[in-house]
């Protein structure tokens, strides 16, 4: 059945240089080179080889310092991913120049391209800076202020570094040059604990003479609106910069510029900013400290927590979208239509205004019969207001607030063109890893809805939604997505810093919050499902990049949590006592109880239970704790017995009796005996039948139900649940007009009204994890070991009831690309598979009985299609 190979012979250049190309060469988390936060970055590279039989055994890592000196060291492995850090730690500040080779018998490839690693402040003693504040300026409602200080410098240096944060959000200028390209800096972490810092590279913008340095403050998370109306200053009520330039001279001498009691505070022209109920923004007033009075500011207490580098990517403008139509609604309103629910900013040009002129764009999700729909936003005000300078043209846009919009109401503007508005699109600038295409178009607009929802609430930490007074890292959510996220793009480094936060918010008796970081502050939380992500995230984490750093980081945490978990079960091993969220959002949950659910909450709570004493087992195994692994074993297998005891009939009947409890016990093999699998499997079965394929499962069920009905032999179901356009079920939002994923089935009722219910958000991606099954089972392309260095190629082929008849699925794995497309011509199954060096790929078609098994290069397969 093999059509061809692309994989050539083995060749060599003559000089005995491998023709193998390592490309990508990179360190740690691959985001960034300049300013890292550990001593030993682990390296990683990709191989483009001629032979897929060819294996190298070692690799030779050469280390270049400034100084001139040199060192390599060879390393007997044929490891390429995360590989240790081979020579002696980094100090603060370093910068050294890394390539890599690697070779077999007696030859050698070529060297890779140079890589730049500079570590940043790597110890709390390399802080010269003090926290800096403005004594009576940028009160909770007296704007942002300016903080700034004035300095001459002699000479021009040959480097300089800007280490850089802010006790609330900030934006740095240098004589008027803003410093970097990154917005909502320094992010959310949990600040009592963390806080992060940037390192920028200022060479360009410090220049000879007199230099200003400043920032302009924001409340951000720190100080602005959370949760509720006028939950403010959850951190601190001072808004504060810690700011440290350092620079170096043609005959190595050092200048070190600090925040200190020596700089000044002034007004800006941000009169209000919040990150729920937006900015209003005073263009008269030019954001510098000239002409303008001025204030000492104040030296605060040394920060009590610690100064982090971030391992993630930066929150930043990823894209630039044109508006798409202007309206005018029922009311008279002239409202901007981008045809992409987005998260991000408006940006406007106004020309031929006079000074003093109001322009106010209240932003929306949607459109509620023809006027904006605002009520999803609860009390946010999602507003932004300028007041206008009068010059001939003005750009207008905020700097210290995000919106969740697809519609925008501008009022003052009565001239408006569409060609003057734009939106800037922000979020957590990850790379692209993952990508599914299909004969459906609604099943790829319903992809792409999951794409722009990821996009949307990835910005610097996962959150719920991006439009209403939340916004927050809620755990159930992140928990269910993860492995749909971890395929998307790559978010090895943004989840594991999200990670540290949660273990650094964890209670002492292991507790895990609702949300991360903790603004919710329960004394005593616990949750199945959404405490669970300390030991599920990491799993997903570690199973997408094998990354047992962080696994071993995150154990601690997943121990404890496991532990906990062990204490709430009691001697009965069941977890049938407290709070829980349960299947959250079941369909059939009234709009005011989103935890009213068909699925018994401690049927959930115990089956989360099971499964995450599993994970953490299968931890101890990965990290080499053999105790651990036999004592959560145990624990493991007596909680499946209590389950099966407490909840389970002999012919596979699960208390509560809906299509979440019995996807639970089907995906995560909670049965004791064959035949109450087999039982199981038919009641899922008759209940999907009996719904006429509609989903009937909240947020614990929804990532589940197409595996647990693919495990039941009963693919055509799926596919028959996955196309339903009735609601509840994913293509309904797309049958309405749905550009991302929606809190609710039904958050539009097929009338044009909202769903009256609070939790109603039109971007909210917990049930978008239906893409992982897209990717793995329709799409055919499945992990089978960890980092995908094993991948299975099996795609999912129904005969009849479904018009998918060709998909594509592309992962951009830690060792390259891997593909896999299909698509059924006259009854016979042809199969492209690309497969990346250093991965292995086990390919099924139909009838096989056995894989047959290839590893890098093109491949091509057709077989019957089998009935």
């Amino acid at each position: 059945m093999l059509w061809e190979s692309a994989a050539g012979e083995r060749a060599s250049r003559p000089d005995g240089d491998l023709t193998a190309r390592i490309e990508n060469f990179r360190s740690e988390y691959g985001e960034q080179t300049l300013g890292i936060g550990t001593t030993s970055p682990r390296l990683s590279w990709m191989i483009q080889a001629d032979d897929p039989e060819w294996e190298f055994d070692r690799y030779e890592i050469t280390l270049s310092r400034e100084d001139g000196t040199a060192e390599s060291v060879i390393v007997a492995s044929g490891e390429q991913v995360l590989v240790p850090w081979p020579f002696a730690p980094l100090r603060s500040r370093e910068r050294v120049s890394l390539r890599v080779r690697v070779g077999s018998d007696d030859r050698w490839t070529l060297p890779s391209s140079s890589l730049e690693v500079e570590t940043g402040l790597l110890e709390p003693t390399d802080w010269s800076a003090d926290f800096v504040s403005p004594i009576s300026l940028g009160g909770l409602d007296g704007g942002a202020p300016i903080v700034y200080r004035e300095l001459d410098v002699a000479e021009k240096p040959v480097r300089a570094r800007l280490y850089v944060t802010a006790l609330g959000l900030y934006e740095f200028a240098i004589n008027g040059r803003r410093v970097g390209h990154d917005v909502l800096t320094p992010g959310w972490t949990a600040y009592q604990h963390r806080l992060r810092y940037q390192t920028y590279d200022v060479t360009e913008l410090v220049t000879q003479g007199t230099l200003t340095l400043s920032a302009v403050l924001g409340n951000g998370w720190y100080r602005g609106q959370l949760v509720w109306p006028g939950n403010r200053s959850s951190y601190g009520d001072r808004l504060a910069l810690l700011a440290q330039l350092e620079l170096t001279f043609a005959d190595g001498t050092r200048r070190v510029v600090d925040t200190d009691a020596g700089w000044r505070a002034c007004t800006s022209g941000i009169l209000f900013d919040d990150l729920y109920d937006g900015q209003t923004t005073d263009l008269r007033i030019e954001n510098d400290s000239e002409r303008r009075q001025s204030e000492p500011v104040e030296v605060l207490a040394p920060y009590g927590g610690t100064l982090v580098a971030r391992t993630g990517p930066p929150v930043r403008v990823t894209e630039t979208l044109p508006a798409a139509r202007i309206i005018t609604t029922p009311g008279g309103s002239l409202v901007v239509d981008f045809g992409q629910n987005l998260v991000g900013w408006v940006r406007l040009r106004v020309r031929g205004a006079t000074a003093g002129e109001r322009v106010t764009i209240r932003h929306a999700e949607v459109l509620e019969h023809g006027e904006l729909g605002t009520r999803p936003l609860r009390s946010a005000k999602a507003t932004c207001e300028y007041i206008l300078s009068g010059a001939p043209e003005e750009v207008l846009q905020p700097t210290f607030t995000f919106n969740g919009f697809r519609y925008a109401e501008v009022v003052g503007v009565p001239d408006l063109r569409v060609e003057d508005v734009e939106a800037l699109v922000i979020g957590s600038a990850l790379e692209r890893t993952g990508w599914f295409e299909s004969s459906d178009p609604d099943l790829n607009r319903l992809h792409e809805n999951v794409v722009w929802s990821m996009r949307g609430n990835f910005l610097d930490l996962p959150t719920d939604c991006p439009q209403r007074d939340e916004r927050l890292g809620w755990t159930g959510d992140i928990q269910v997505f993860a492995p749909t996220a971890s395929f998307l793009f790559d978010t090895s480094g943004f989840l594991a810093g999200w990670l540290r936060d949660l273990a650094a918010e964890q209670k002492p008796d292991g507790g895990v919050p609702y949300v991360i970081p903790d603004v919710l502050r329960d004394p005593d939380p616990g949750a199945a499902g959404w405490s669970d992500a300390a030991t599920l995230v990491p799993e997903s984490l570690y199973r997408a990049h094998a990354d047992r750093g962080m696994l071993s980081a995150q154990y601690s945490s997943m121990r404890a949590w496991v532990d906990k978990m062990v204490t709430l079960a009691g001697d009965d091993n069941l977890w049938n006592t407290g709070f829980q969220f349960g299947d959250w959002l079941d369909p059939t949950a009234p709009p005011e109880d989103a935890a009213a659910a068909q699925a018994d909450k401690y049927v959930v709570a115990t089956a989360y239970y099971i499964r995450s004493v599993r994970a953490v087992r299968d931890a101890a195994k990965v990290l080499g704790f053999a105790g651990d692994v036999v004592r959560y074993d145990d624990i493991a297998i007596r909680a499946e017995e209590a389950f099966n005891r407490e909840y389970v009939t002999d012919d596979g009947r699960v208390r509560s009796d809906c299509q979440t409890v019995y996807a639970l016990v089907l995906c995560w093999d909670l049965l004791d005996s064959e035949p109450k699998r087999s039982g199981a499997a038919r009641r899922l079965t008759e209940l999907v039948i009996e719904a006429d394929y509609r989903v009937n499962t909240g947020f614990v069920g929804t990532p589940l139900i197409l595996d647990a009905l693919t495990i039941a032999g009963r693919i055509d179901l799926a596919c028959a649940m996955l196309l339903q356009r009735e609601c509840p079920s994913w293509l309904y939002a797309v049958s309405m007009g749905a550009t991302t994923i929606w809190e609710r089935w039904d958050s539009m009722l097929p009338d044009g009204t909202i769903n009256p219910g609070s939790m109603t958000s039109f971007n909210h991606y917990a049930y978008g994890a239906v893409a992982d099954w897209m990717h793995r089972v329709l799409g055919g392309l499945s992990m089978a070991e960890p980092g995908y260095r094993r991948v299975t190629i099996r795609p999912s082929f129904v005969s009849e009831g479904t018009p998918v008849t060709a998909a594509r699925v592309r992962h951009r794995s830690p060792y390259g690309d891997i593909e896999c497309n299909w698509q059924i011509v006259d009854d016979v199954v042809r199969l492209s598979v690309s497969v990346p060096y250093g991965v292995t790929a086990d390919i099924w078609l139909p009838g096989d009985t056995k894989p047959s098994t290839v590893r890098s290069g093109a491949h091509r397969f057709e077989a019957p299609l089998a009935n």
